[in-house]
């Protein structure tokens, strides 16, 4: 019995890490929300009601490494192989063979590779944030270390195991009020300040760089001590492991390289969102890398958080093309 429209349901279903955590709510077409760094499930608390009344049977998961799912001590768990597997496994255990995949962030990403290798269980996908790119060009690893010019940019940062958790763990909830403010539009420096979250200095920690005292209008107390709770129960090494996989993703993906996306799919990014600028060159190449594209959204004024920051307008604009992808049960 699923859930009802006004009623979430917690499950944990069986994967091939061991199980994975998952909110559902409504009854419909199975439709898959895939959260990114450093989020969990609770990042789609928006979405979840407003898909269930619009006729769908909305599911958020937490990704591999993330709240109640396992979390593998081996980097190599977080390869993006295993964790579409973990995707088509969440679909068969809700008795589904088919569903619309929507991610964000590194979700996105997974999203956007389910749709790759699993053609047969994506009927359609939604990415937001950060816009599909081929597989192709050089190692991650070594792109992402010319990237911070005279500073280490983050990626690379995250790279060595218990690094970054030195730095965050002591003070998750800080850590975590930083890095949204640092990517939410009401809070983010200036475009004359130095990039906060994305470079750290020689010796040099990343939240030296955050914006002091200032949380984004979308994030409550509550919200926070939400995110925060999860971090502080399971640690951040699961969430940093999937950076830690990418270069092995480069190698087990390389039959992908140059692969388009050719499900019906969309994409919601923001104005102000580095990932938008950053990746432009990959929106603009969505005729040839998501031939089935209905539209390219990019929210004037919005960060990087999209689904939390502009939940009116996400939920609009996923609902109108899920009414073009899909059909609701009456």
């Amino acid at each position: 019995m699923t859930s009802t429209p006004h009623h979430p349901r917690h499950r944990l279903v069986a994967t091939p890490a061991g199980r994975i955590h998952l909110v559902e709510q409504g009854e419909g077409p199975l439709v898959l929300l895939i959260h990114g760094f450093p989020e969990g499930w609770y990042s789609w608390r928006r979405q979840l009601p407003a898909l269930a009344r619009a006729g769908y049977r909305a599911v958020a998961v937490d990704v591999r490494g993330y709240g109640r799912s396992s979390k593998p001590g081996d980097a190599a768990a977080y390869r993006m192989v295993e964790l579409v597997e973990d995707n088509v496994a969440v679909v068969e255990a809700l008795g589904e063979s088919s569903a619309i995949v929507v991610g964000h962030d590194w979700g996105a990403t997974i999203a956007a590779n389910t749709a790759l290798l699993r053609p047969d269980v994506v009927r359609a996908v939604a990415l937001l944030s950060v816009p599909y790119a081929p597989r192709g060009g050089p190692r991650p690893s070594d792109v992402f270390a010319q990237m911070g010019g005279d500073e280490e940019f983050y990626v690379s940062y995250f790279q060595e195991p218990g690094r970054a958790e030195a730095e965050i763990e002591p003070d998750v909830r800080g850590w975590l009020a930083g890095f949204y403010a640092a990517l939410s539009a009401d809070t983010m420096p200036g475009s004359d300040a130095p990039s906060p979250h994305f470079v750290a200095r020689e010796g040099g920690r990343l939240r030296d760089r955050f914006p002091q005292g200032r949380r984004p209008a979308w994030l409550t107390e509550a919200d926070l001590d939400a995110h925060a709770a999860e971090f502080e129960r399971t640690g951040l090494t699961g969430a940093l492991n999937r950076y830690r996989a990418m270069d092995r993703d480069w190698e087990d993906l390389a039959d992908l390289d140059g692969a388009p996306i050719t499900q019906p799919s969309l994409f919601i990014g923001g104005s102000q969102d580095a990932s938008t600028t950053w990746l432009a060159d990959a929106i603009k190449a969505f005729p040839h890398t998501m031939p089935a594209l209905s539209a390219a959204h990019i929210l004037d004024g919005a960060g990087h958080w999209l689904q939390q920051e502009r939940p009116d307008d996400v939920n609009r604009l996923l609902t109108d093309w899920l009414a073009d992808v899909a059909t609701p049960d009456s």
